[in-house]
């Protein structure tokens, strides 16, 4: 199977454009040829030096691991060769052996490089007629072949010359709010294989909160929602995690943020003075609250075997006035000189205890942390900055925190009740840095070291305003700034628009999960277009397999767009999912060569929508949406445009 080309001669165009800016001069053409341009990745490598010519991948190319190396490289070579299948539609053979074993088109992993620059996630990659990485740790070589798999991923010629990579910040992740809002295995399944194709290696399950307790639970069944994670299901998660180099990251959101467990646990519910309930907060002068809270811990620390557990201990926005066994409990178990918002710290240091005696380390929101009299957050417990609420970034470091920059802005994407807000991306490829926080706060220079990174977080608010395949939709941008700027390679490009069509060319990881039907010809096959509205609407989004995105034209009636399904095909339908500019009037066409083209459909009554157009009879190489009539002021725009063989329509 042929391999995919840059998805339109409109993105080229740009591409070609952009990275010409990062070209080295090599003076008259006769002298010598030019030296390749810096590839299009997403990090951007952070150092290339082009040579001449291209590696080419064929039918007989492998995968050779170092033999001395075969046994720490199995994973990453399994993994690569599973995501090259998908790529590609066959099997790539996978082998072990020595630089003397390599042929033309071999592709060679190994480990055992002196680099210390590059640290235990960076490698070094030639490409020559062959391609070789080369890495201390097999996670070096594993970002090694997501630099491959991305290149290949544009096409089968990748361009000869060598780099050096590695990372700025140990953490580049997603954070998804499981607790509001049910998702899918599959589609968390999903998100790992993406986050692992821009280098990401951190994903931060938020698996309870006021509208839902989402895993399966044996110590508290009562507590558990519906749609909900099962213990399997995690299991599975946690080990294609592993072989991505993902850590999974879980949260049990307490003392607040706890509405469906205090629902069957109503004697824990915080009550004030004057009787008011609080449904949503656990009253923590109640031995009971830490019994049960202990039960979950215990529960689900051994469940995720990564690093870290987070607590969550945000929110607890109460009025410690009006509660005053908080206070009373405080002085009991912290001093006589002990006040209400002790016993909330203390809870932190309580629960940081039994996280590290299970061997991990606590995580926790920033905004209630400090305030204290008689306690002190424990430094050990690293502290996530979201908000410009109680100490500032700098000051939790001083106080001997590791801390993260999780700022709302530019990573939060917020489900609101009119629609989904966010990330900032364009802001945050632009402007931001991880190492500046909300509000504008930094952190000295000595100190960035103790920022571990960063995430794009998805909080369900409102749960049901949006699909999860629209959310996947939303974040896709977001998700590559922010690996852009947790990687801190030099840019390729600026500013975002000139980012945007590096986006479309490396497009999803290649076996992610599409909307669309199987048998669709036309998914993710080159395009060409008449127009794009603007440089966020190209001809890619049309064929990219996901109803959120799409193409839109320019503003006049005679547009098109094309799609080379690569050799001649029988067409035995077309459909056409429409925005709200749609056309009235259209052809479907196709032609052998882009030039002579035969019309197969025509309407001048099109009404929007869905146009299922079956029972089609034509071949071609190519095939033309080709607009005649608009029916809006505006041009023609598309979700999708999807093509069928006749027995699979």
């Amino acid at each position: 199977m042929r391999l995919l080309r840059l998805l339109s001669s409109g993105v080229l165009a740009v591409v070609v454009c952009l990275v010409a800016t990062v070209s080295v001069s090599a003076g008259p053409a006769a002298a010598r040829p030019a030296a390749n341009p810096k590839p299009l990745t997403i990090p951007a490598l952070q150092e290339w030096t082009g040579g001449t010519g291209s590696f080419t991948f064929t039918d007989a190319t492998r995968i050779v691991s170092s033999t001395a190396h075969a046994s720490a490289l199995s994973s990453t070579s399994e993994v690569f060769a599973d995501d090259l299948r998908a790529l590609v539609g066959r099997t790539v053979a996978r082998s072990t052996g020595t630089t003397a074993d390599l042929q033309a088109g071999d592709i060679f992993l190994s480990l055992g490089s002196t680099d210390s620059k590059i640290g235990d996630e960076g490698y070094a990659l030639s490409v020559t007629d062959k391609i070789t990485i080369i890495a201390r740790d097999d996670r070096g070589a594993f970002y090694g072949t997501r630099t491959v798999l991305q290149l290949l991923k544009q096409g089968s010629s990748i361009p000869r010359g060598t780099a050096r990579d590695w990372s700025l910040k140990p953490e580049r992740g997603l954070m998804v709010d499981n607790g509001r809002k049910y998702f899918t295995p599959g589609w968390l399944r999903d998100h790992v294989k993406e986050l692992a194709y821009l280098k990401m290696n951190y994903f931060h399950l938020h698996l309870s909160d006021n509208e839902g307790f989402r895993i399966e639970s044996g110590s508290h069944p009562e507590i558990v929602s519906a749609e909900h994670l099962t213990k399997q299901e995690v299991r599975d998660l946690v080990a294609l995690a592993a072989k991505y180099k993902i850590t999974i990251v879980p949260e049990i959101d307490a003392p607040g943020h706890m509405a469906p467990i205090l629902a069957a646990h109503p004697e824990l519910k915080l009550v004030s003075s004057t009787g008011v309930v609080q449904n949503q907060y656990i009253d923590l002068s109640k031995p009971a609250a830490y019994a049960l809270i202990k039960d979950l811990y215990d529960e689900y620390l051994p469940l995720f075997p990564g690093p870290y557990f987070h607590i969550g201990a945000d929110e607890y926005s109460i009025s410690y006035s009006a509660h005053p066994q908080l206070e009373q409990y405080a002085k009991a178990t912290y001093g006589a000189n002990a006040i209400g918002k002790d016993a909330y710290l203390g809870f932190i240091n309580w629960a940081n205890g039994i996280v590290r005696a299970a061997g991990k380390t606590a995580r926790a929101w920033n905004d209630g942390i400090g305030g204290g009299v008689a306690v002190t957050v424990n430094a050990n417990v690293i502290v996530e900055f979201w908000y410009n609420h109680g100490k500032s970034p700098q000051a939790h470091i001083d106080a001997g925190h590791l801390i993260s920059n999780e700022s709302w802005s530019p990573t939060y994407y917020v489900l609101y009740p009119g629609g989904p807000s966010g990330p900032s991306s364009q802001w945050g490829y632009d402007t931001w840095n991880p190492d500046l926080f909300e509000g504008g706060q930094t952190v000295t220079s000595a100190s960035k070291v103790k920022n571990l990174g960063s995430k794009i977080h998805v909080w369900c608010d409102n749960p049901g305003v949006v699909t999860e395949e629209r959310i996947a939709s939303d974040i896709k941008q977001g998700l590559r700034m922010l690996a852009q700027q947790t990687w801190g390679s030099p840019k390729l490009v600026t500013p975002w628009t000139n980012f945007v069509p590096v986006i479309n060319a490396i497009g999803r990881n290649p076996a992610w999960t599409t909307s669309v039907q199987a048998g669709n010809l036309a998914a993710n096959k080159p395009v060409t277009v008449s127009s794009t509205e603007t440089v966020n609407l190209p001809g890619v989004n049309a064929v990219d397999g996901d109803y959120f995105s799409r193409w839109s034209s320019g503003y006049t009636d005679n547009e098109w767009i094309t799609v080379d399904l690569g050799t001649v095909r029988q067409i035995g339908g077309v459909k056409l999912s429409w925005e709200y500019a749609y056309g009235s009037g259209y052809r479907i066409q196709t032609s052998n060569d882009a030039t002579t083209w035969t019309t197969v459909y025509t309407t001048t009554t099109g009404d929007g929508g869905t146009d299922d157009l079956t029972g089609l009879s034509g071949s071609g190489r190519y095939v033309r949406m080709q607009g005649t009539a608009r029916a809006t002021q505006y041009g023609f725009s598309l979700y999708e445009f999807e093509v069928y063989a006749p027995t699979t329509f």
